[in-house]
């Protein structure tokens, strides 16, 4: 067995083990293997061991490895911010947007999408921790924001999408998913038809299931630790 693919098991079930721990069945979390900075050999080794969804963080690196495994029939994620000048690429090539995070992102992607492909599954991004430096919009925001989203052709709001400020401690850390997990409940009540929670990554996965996680993100406990040039 490879290391990546060995790596996808103990991901596995750390995931089911989060599950039964908050009484959820744990086919109600997707893993979303995040491949960003690695080569398309990694992703080609992890679908071998299983895995069919990929998210990634940058377009122009992103495509390359969205061309270079095209046989593999992979479904492709976009999680990282994006300008509305390179948003077409993505629109053209991925199943998935996570980062709306404003209106005009929305109606590029909306405009840009191929009539051809299916509707693009799209997340809206919320700053739960409501850090400077993070994407995001503001949480007060997220209800107006996503029912002009859910209005637009090609697109079909799935959910909200949130990265909080790392923790150490799983209260600290459940604290921001709760946050993200009520504003969708209140989304719900007021009619939208989310599914959707897109939160937890390798540290903090745990945390996230127990708050109600249906997709976790999760790069280096998959792939070892990034090295950025």
């Amino acid at each position: 067995m490879s290391a990546i693919a060995g790596n996808l098991q103990a991901v596995l079930a750390r995931i089911a083990a989060a599950s039964k721990a908050a009484g959820r069945l744990p086919e109600s979390v997707h893993l979303l293997a995040v491949s960003k900075t690695w080569p398309a050999a990694c992703v080609r080794e992890a679908a071998a061991a299983g895995q069919r969804a990929f998210g990634e963080n940058y377009a122009q690196e992103a495509l390359a490895k969205v061309m270079a495994t095209a046989d593999l029939g992979l479904e492709w994620h976009f999680i990282g911010p994006l300008q509305s000048n390179k948003s077409r690429p993505v629109a053209e090539h991925f199943a998935w947007v996570h980062s709306i995070d404003r209106l005009k992102l929305a109606e590029r992607l909306s405009a840009q999408r191929p009539a051809g492909l299916p509707p693009l599954q799209v997340c809206v991004q919320v700053n739960v921790s409501g850090e400077a430096s993070k994407s995001g919009c503001h949480p007060d925001e997220t209800m107006a924001l996503c029912q002009a989203v859910s209005a637009l052709p090609g697109l079909c709001l799935r959910g909200l999408m949130a990265i909080p400020e790392p923790a150490d401690d799983e209260a600290a850390q459940r604290a921001p998913f709760r946050r993200l997990r009520e504003l969708y409940d209140q989304l719900r009540a007021a009619g939208l038809p989310l599914d959707t929670l897109s939160m937890g990554m390798s540290h903090d996965l745990e945390a996230a299931v127990a708050e109600g996680a249906t997709i976790v993100r999760i790069g280096t406990a998959l792939f070892g630790e990034r090295t950025y040039a």
